[in-house]
């Protein structure tokens, strides 16, 4: 079923000395339910294209639909964004509360919810988030992916279908990026719309789909599979290099070993060849 549509969008910064569109004719369907990848240089248009999902931006030309409203209706606004929220790549620019609990519940009380929904939306978000031992702690003393799991914890309170991830582990230490990445993947796993914009191409291997965007375009629309069994010097044309699993199942396919085409992950490799000896 259709969540989000891009009908023949461009958009462009009023602010921009030169008038250039970053975003041209792009026309994109995204599914309720759907982990969707955005993958591109910089520059390519990649964050611009998550902030017009959820109307923080609109669109120059076209429009955009989120569960039929259209954002730049602003009586739409309020609606869309209990729907979609957004984690950014740095947490410190979103926390606003002295305390982990206290940040979680600012968004229900925003919405002026009845204080007894608000105290068990905290408790639920923080329980996903293993951040519940954490609730009275000073949101600044958290480390950098406990900081980013906060932030989750804080678009998780507010219930939203879908969330939004730009680049959120680009600042973390590998311990942190996974950590943050398994509750994306728990994210999948409620039916939570997911849409990852990330440079990681590990983390692309973990989505349904993959967007490719090059200089304000859609330059392809496919799965990992399928982008990452491209010729690599497709990949390299739209700045992407396959991630290391791949790599190493080019290599031992070169050596003779036949490698079903949907192992892609480092633990079914394992599982396989540990199977097949």
């Amino acid at each position: 079923m259709s969540f989000i549509l891009f009908d023949q969008v461009s958009f462009r910064y009023p602010e921009d000395p030169d008038d250039k569109f970053v975003l041209t004719e792009i026309h994109l369907n995204i599914c309720s339910g759907e982990f969707l990848t955005i993958v591109g240089a910089n520059s390519s248009g990649k964050s611009t294209l998550g902030r017009l999902m959820n109307a923080l931006i609109l669109p120059t030309i076209g429009s955009v639909f989120v569960n039929g409203l259209d954002t730049t209706d602003p009586q739409n606004t309020i609606p869309i964004r209990k729907q979609i929220q957004m984690i950014f790549q740095n947490p410190d620019n979103q926390i606003v509360a002295t305390t982990v609990e206290e940040e979680v519940a600012f968004g229900p009380e925003n919405l002026c919810l009845p204080t007894d929904e608000i105290v068990e939306r905290v408790d639920e978000a923080l329980k996903i988030t293993d951040l519940l031992q954490y609730r009275e702690y000073p949101s600044h003393l958290l480390s950098g992916g406990q900081k980013q799991l906060l932030a989750i914890a804080s678009v998780l309170a507010m219930k939203p279908s879908c969330i939004i991830f730009d680049e959120p582990t680009s600042l973390l230490d590998p311990l942190s990026r996974k950590m943050v990445i398994n509750k994306v993947l728990e994210l999948k796993e409620k039916k939570i719309t997911v849409i990852l914009i990330t440079h990681k191409m590990e983390e692309v291997l973990l989505s349904d789909r993959v967007l490719v965007l090059k200089e304000g375009h859609i330059e392809m629309d496919t799965t990992p599979l399928k982008l990452f069994s491209s010729p690599i010097e497709e990949l390299i044309s739209v700045n992407l290099y396959p991630p290391e699993i791949m790599q190493i199942i080019s290599s031992l396919k070169e050596k003779g070993i036949q490698i079903p085409p949907e192992i892609i992950s480092s633990k079914n490799l394992v599982s396989f060849l540990c199977q097949s000896t």
